[in-house]
């Protein structure tokens, strides 16, 4: 069985985003090991008082949590995106076996990152959830490879709406801005033009 992790920011020793990083490692143990007991990342996690932005990256499995690591994050800039088609890949629960993301980023070409594109669907780059903005509403895919605890955030509080995109809608939207638990909203944005098919 793969192990799996929450990578966690930590942003001048605070915290972010804990109880969606809570409620998903728990939904994950619930769901491959039925009997177990709820986990508090609370409990686990030793934040310091450290300037900047602190990359966590919590790997657990279904005897508990199994390893914490702490390092400084750096953003790696996307300019560019290129659709990849993947009907098969699976990445519901985000876990240490990234070989098949791996595969298509390998595909990129000369873009700085993937769009992955799943039964005719926009769904995720390959690190990250993304939105699109039609000069109104942000809309992010309904069915992304990963329901990410940034992205479950900003659906509950509204700034988010979910609609499914295909890529003959691009033309749609201006931007599509990347997101995830370390890249936090509005920090990557690029013109939906730099999206190569």
């Amino acid at each position: 069985m793969c192990r799996f992790i929450e990578t966690i920011r930590i942003d001048n020793g605070r915290v972010c985003n804990l109880p969606y990083h809570n409620r998903r490692l728990n939904d994950t143990r619930a769901h491959f090991w039925p009997e177990s007991t709820p986990l508090q990342l609370s409990d686990h996690l030793f934040p310091g008082c450290k300037a900047g932005i602190v990359k966590a990256r919590v790997v657990y499995g279904e005897k508990g949590i199994e390893d914490a690591s702490y390092s400084s994050y750096v953003m790696r800039h996307v300019h560019s995106l290129a659709l990849i088609q993947a009907d098969d890949i699976d990445y519901t629960y985000k876990s240490t076996g990234r070989e098949p993301l791996n595969r298509l980023f390998a595909l990129r070409g000369v873009c700085d990152d993937i769009l992955i594109v799943k039964q005719g669907l926009l769904t995720d780059t390959s690190i990250a959830n993304i939105a699109f903005y039609n000069g109104t509403h942000w809309y992010t895919p309904t069915r992304p490879l990963l329901k990410g605890t940034k992205r479950a955030a900003l659906l509950e509080e509204g700034i988010l709406q979910e609609k499914d995109i295909r890529p003959e809608n691009l033309s749609s939207f201006s931007t599509v801005r990347l997101f995830n638990a370390m890249i936090d909203w509005g920090e990557l944005e690029l013109p939906v033009r730099n999206i190569i098919p």
